[in-house]
């Protein structure tokens, strides 16, 4: 995996560290078990990467003291070579909500050069302003761009950074090497998909032919793609997924041999799914199916796949998804943007489906951040389905344990349990924005965003007090500007 620093304010968290203990205490503790469970008053205690301890009221002893969890196996345990006690960090988590570091599983980071454009189209003519400029992206540009959106991620709660690149202009660079240094600088997880797009306007597709690849390119590339950067551990860093962009610009051919490969790699699957009415009606006119029938004909329903949007799901569809394991990656601002409609998440959810939340490009949703999700999904779950259809905690959890189970590292990820992984955020809400709220977890779903005291990453510190741990927040602004300013100057 390429790690390093190639782009002005990033260093990069130090991985080879020595093992630390962490101890929360204080904090009301949304665990987002599979019983919701809450500890007001709550502790969680990390060994080096992994959770140890967690249970309401403070933090047992031996915890505090640095020494070994009661009944641990020889060996089980890292410590200090010389048996010591371990160096403990003990963090003040009163007046604090502390939730499983929040995932994201849709985003374009390239996107976030190119903000305030098309500011009132519906998705289509968005694409067709947008292509020209998205074509002339090179490495440089991207990993500023993707930087500078990593950063609002982390910022806003987000340890798990889901991706979806498909442009891939002859001679622009190593664009995908770009996207995982910056993730890996910032320290976050990144979850990169390696995209693509062959069926262009002269094909009857909707990007432009200069903007497109060969299939047999795409899949090469793919394949290398897994090859160079992806990691099947539990406490992996990065992973890759291969993501023929839509049914709109792709052709039959790269989604079918995508999905072979994909599954001969042992990696998971992402494309665009039903996210407006224009795309149902190409699908109808070009395959006679929707996309939903279309998809799964071409072998694109299972557990190792995942679908960003799917706003315009039948009844049989929302039980194919279902019945098949298919997530779903709901992005509730940006189809608001684009006008898009509002998902039936809450008949997704009853059937079984996995549904995570995502950001999607910051073309179409410029704030960039994840934590704002929440509330918005709750908002248009609502608006969709009924007041009492969609709570807070139900939007917690597709910001969280819905995302992990949606990228395949439920097992890891996603939940505040003994045993997963320590990415942790903790909120503050004893501000006055927060002053005698009934519920910290409403903070989350219906008021405003919380300020980020911490955020950790396998116990690693990437947020402190709402700024950067291991980058310049300036710089990366700084760069993304310039960039920004170089890539319209292209156009």
């Amino acid at each position: 995996m390429t790690r390093g620093v190639t782009a002005p304010g990033l260093t990069g968290p130090d991985l080879s560290a020595p093992v630390r203990r962490l101890v929360v205490e204080g904090a009301h503790v949304a665990t987002v078990d599979a019983h919701d469970t809450e500890h007001a008053g709550g502790h969680v205690v990390v060994d080096g990467s992994r959770i140890v301890a967690v249970g309401p009221g403070p933090a047992p002893a031996w915890a505090t003291a640095g020494l070994a969890p009661p009944g641990s196996r020889p060996g089980s345990w890292s410590a200090t070579p010389d048996a010591a006690p371990i160096p403990v960090e003990r963090v003040d988590g009163r007046g604090h909500l502390l939730t499983p570091g929040l995932v994201n599983t849709h985003h374009h980071l390239y996107q976030w050069l190119t903000r305030g454009i098309a500011q009132d189209s519906i998705l289509f003519d968005w694409l067709v302003a947008l292509y020209p400029t998205w074509a002339r992206i090179d490495e440089p540009l991207v990993e500023a761009g993707a930087a500078a959106a990593i950063a609002v991620l982390a910022r806003s709660g987000c340890t798990t950074v889901g991706d979806h690149h498909y442009v891939f202009p002859a001679g622009s660079g190593d664009l995908l090497g770009g996207i995982v240094r910056a993730a890996t600088t910032v320290g976050v997880r990144l979850h990169a998909t390696r995209g693509s797009m062959d069926l262009g306007r002269s094909q009857g597709g909707l990007p432009p032919d200069f903007a497109v690849e060969t299939t047999d390119a795409a899949l090469r590339a793919s394949q290398e793609a897994v090859a160079r950067f992806h990691d099947p551990s539990g406490d992996a860093r990065v992973q890759i997924a291969i993501a023929p962009c839509s049914p709109f610009s792709v052709t039959p051919d790269l989604l079918r041999e995508a999905a072979v490969l994909g599954r001969q790699l042992g990696v998971r699957l992402h494309t665009h799914g039903s996210e407006t009415v224009e795309e149902d009606a190409f699908c109808l006119e070009r395959f006679g199916r929707t996309p939903t029938q279309y998809l799964e004909d071409l072998g694109w329903l299972g557990d190792d796949v995942w679908m960003a949007h799917c706003v315009h799901l039948d009844e049989h569809a929302i039980g194919r998804f279902a019945a098949t394991g298919t997530g779903v990656a709901h992005c509730p601002s940006s189809n608001g943007r684009l006008a898009a409609g509002i998902a039936p998440i809450a008949s997704l959810l009853a059937a079984g489906a996995p549904v995570g939340l995502g950001v999607d490009g910051a073309a179409s949703n410029e704030s960039g951040q994840l934590g704002t999700e929440i509330r918005q999904a709750v908002l248009f779950g609502r608006l969709r389905s009924g007041a009492d259809a969609f709570s807070v905690r139900q939007g917690l959890r597709l910001a969280t344990i819905g995302g992990a189970r949606v990228l395949g590292r439920d097992a890891d990820l996603g939940s505040i349990e003994v045993g997963k992984l320590a990415d942790l955020a903790l909120w503050r809400v004893d501000g006055v924005e927060f002053a005698g709220i009934a519920d910290p977890v409403a903070a989350l779903g219906l008021a405003s965003l919380p300020p980020l005291a911490r955020l950790w990453v396998g116990g690693d510190s990437v947020v402190a007090d709402g700024e950067l741990v291991h980058a310049d927040q300036g710089l990366l602004a700084e760069g993304a500007a310039r960039a920004s300013a170089e890539l319209r100057a292209r156009v």
